[in-house]
């Protein structure tokens, strides 16, 4: 049984950077990163003087988590019946009806009106909105650029934090290009360089200048080949791509997972154009998976956690590393630490671990 703490979410919540905190209270600001982050269980003076400058209690600031425990909780639920078939491995939401926990399967496709601060009314490079919140204030904020359905796990676990992550769905080439121009906080990347099999690094030191940016481990996920349940038309691999009666659905140009696929084709030399549905692209892995699903395609390029999610199949080809890239300057925003800090929880990492089938274990390490 470990401490949980809400030390970040209050410590924000009442406008202190940690460097504020850590002088109010006689520590170290790596002291109070380091206790947001678990790493650190302060002595009951420090945790005294914590509650003080905060105006809590110390069971506001600290408590015994029963959550992070190193064996897994199991319980018995009752399914709500699905059209769809299921398979292990799929996200279940629970919720008590009466005597009974009901289990099911949220849907990973959002049938719902966007969440929204602002509708268009005059499209252009300054554009003009009408707002739908007057007394919104956007300082909690952090835009993220990324195409990784994890994102999702992390926007929640950050939230918790006081911390609103507001992730624009992009392919790691588009994301990178908007951080250089300065108009995200933070990109997510998985590109995989075709000569040396690093992942980002390459990427990002062609397009940066040195030590202008830093780039944050999230996760090692596999990228294969998504194909129905029980592969029907037993592919194999990409070689079986040109394959009568075999129909692909392709990632936009500047993608990872497409960048991977043409790397593996010019490597067993097959020509895109004698490939079914080359032309056809899906921008996202969920969505690319989503016309497997369907039908509308027989398979796609896309992470193991795509294919787990909605019940198919799955071929590895290459283990590779999801990153976040960030800029100097904004390493020290109060959102950006409270980020990192959240890569560096328990929680989070077995969530996603749970979920997507990632290996989180370097969750919040700096590669670069």
């Amino acid at each position: 049984m470990e401490i949980a703490n809400r030390l970040s979410q209050i410590r924000l919540k009442r406008g202190y950077s940690a460097s504020e905190l850590a002088a109010k209270t006689g520590v170290s600001r790596q002291t109070i990163y380091a206790m947001e982050a678990g790493g650190y269980v302060p002595n009951t003076a420090v945790a005294l003087r914590l509650a003080q400058a905060l105006a809590v209690t110390v069971e506001d600031l600290f408590s015994l988590d029963p959550g992070e425990s190193a064996s897994p909780h199991t319980e018995k639920v009752s399914l709500l019946p699905d059209a769809q078939p299921i398979e292990p491995g799929q996200p279940v939401q629970l919720c008590r009806v009466d005597e009974r926990t009901m289990g099911i399967f949220p849907s990973p496709i959002a049938w719902r009106l966007p969440l929204a601060d602002a509708v268009l009314l005059e499209p252009g490079k300054s554009a003009k909105v009408e707002l739908l919140h007057e007394d919104d204030s956007l300082d909690n904020r952090l835009l993220l650029a990324g195409c990784d359905p994890g994102i999702s796990v992390l926007t929640r676990h950050v939230q918790r934090a006081g911390i609103e992550l507001v992730v624009a769905q992009r392919n790691s080439s588009q994301a990178l290009a908007l951080l250089k121009q300065g108009c995200v906080h933070i990109a997510g990347s998985h590109l995989r360089d075709e000569a040396t099999g690093e992942s980002n690094l390459p990427a990002v030191h062609k397009l940066f200048p040195r030590k202008s940016v830093s780039v944050i481990s999230v996760a090692v996920w596999e990228e294969g080949i998504v194909v129905a349940k029980n592969n029907p038309k037993s592919i194999r691999g990409i070689e079986d791509f040109p394959r009568r009666g075999i129909t692909i659905v392709n990632r936009e140009a500047g993608a990872g997972s497409r960048q991977l696929l043409d790397s593996n084709l010019r490597r067993l030399g097959i020509d895109p154009k004698k490939i079914r549905g080359y032309g056809n692209t899906a921008n996202g892995h969920l969505p690319a998976a989503w016309q497997v699903r369907t039908g509308h395609a027989d398979c796609c390029v896309a992470t193991r956690a795509a294919a787990r999610v909605l019940g198919l199949d799955f071929i590895p080809l290459v283990s590779e590393r999801y990153d976040l890239v960030v800029r100097k300057q904004h390493l020290n925003l109060p959102g950006v630490q409270a980020l990192f800090d959240t890569l560096n929880r328990a929680a989070f990492r077995r969530e996603l671990e749970g979920l997507g089938g990632y290996d989180a274990a370097d969750a919040g390490k700096r590669i670069a």
